[in-house]
């Protein structure tokens, strides 16, 4: 039983790098060389989601290491973000960062022009 704890544990660990960080950088290539404007947002909107967490963990961090499941709920997060079914990274972009950059008015709302 061990060794199978080990094994996961192991493959815990590895999860992290590979669905935080290799998938979303190998997936970003592929939309940069694409014709496809939907790919480049939804991985423009990874990458902005994912500094935030990180900037998040490095504040909060000694609150988090009292967290046992931290780190298994932020990987579930960051596969919910990434995973193409879900396009998870698109949706709180839309949802939630662009709402808060245009009530700061960090963001001008885009002006419909109207054709005759």
């Amino acid at each position: 039983m061990t060794k199978f704890w080990t094994s996961l544990s192991a493959l815990h660990s590895i999860a992290g790098p590979v669905v935080m960080l290799l998938y979303p950088l190998y997936a970003s290539v592929l939309a940069i060389e694409s014709p496809s404007k939907a790919d480049d947002e939804q991985w423009l909107a990874y990458w902005i989601l994912y500094s935030f967490l990180t900037l998040s963990e490095l504040i909060l961090q000694s609150l988090l290491e009292w967290i046992p499941i931290w780190y298994t709920a932020k990987l579930m997060l960051v596969a919910w973000l990434v995973l193409p079914q879900f396009r998870g990274a698109a949706f709180i972009y839309n949802r939630v960062v662009r709402e808060q950059f245009r009530k700061y008015g960090i963001l001008k709302p885009k002006v419909q022009h109207q054709t005759e």
